[in-house]
Parts: structure tokens; sequence; C-alpha cells
């Protein structure tokens, strides 16, 4: 009899799946972003400097891990696209001038930064 009961319980796992299935369902794109940001602030109140450059150091080992050069070309062709279309000559020129300061310091690529 006990098994019997038993048979028609589910797990956490398939419980957890179908509560997700059903918010799914019942929210859009909004109210991930809402939840999304609240956890993000919480985060940031709860949590210092040191906890962001761990988790990022973290996240850059995984990455550098799991993909070559070739992902690295590819994102970075990428942003470059998008910086170039959102930018305009001012940045570049900006950008241009602060590098050249940084580089007649001497090569200390670590100066400034």
């Amino acid at each position: 009899m006990a098994q019997d009961k038993n048979k028609n319980k589910m797990s956490y796992e398939e419980a957890g799946q179908k509560g997700g299935e059903k918010t799914a369902k019942e929210h859009d794109k909004e109210f991930y972003q809402e939840i999304g940001q609240k956890g993000g602030e919480k985060t940031a109140q709860e949590h210092d400097k040191d906890f962001y450059q761990d988790i990022g150091q973290k996240g850059g080992e995984t990455t550098s891990q799991e993909h070559g050069k070739e992902f690295y070309q590819d994102i970075g062709q990428k942003g470059g696209e998008t910086t170039s279309q959102e930018k305009d000559k001012e940045f570049y020129q900006e950008i241009g001038e602060k590098g050249g300061k940084r580089s007649s310091r001497g090569n200390n690529s670590n100066n400034n930064r």
C-alpha cells in the first residue's frame, strides 16, 4: 500500500520543472526583466567589488577553457561592428588620443587602468 502512494508522488525536479513551465506560460518577458532587475539590485547590495571580480575571473577562465581562438575573433568582430555603428568619429578620436597618451608614457600597459 505504501508503494502505491509513492508511485503517484512527483520528485522535486519534476515539481520544479512543472512549476517553471506554468510560470513561463503565465508571464511575459517584462516579468522576467523585472525579477532579474530586483535580483541584480539585491545581489549588488549584499556583495562587494571582490565578489564581482571573483565571479568574473571564474567565468572568464571557464569561457577560455570552452572556446578557442575563433570564438574570440568572432565576438571581437561583432563587437567592433556594433561599436562602429553606434559611435561617431569623435568617439574614435577621443579613444585614439587616450591610447596615444598612454603609449607615450612608456610601454607599461597597466598605467591608469
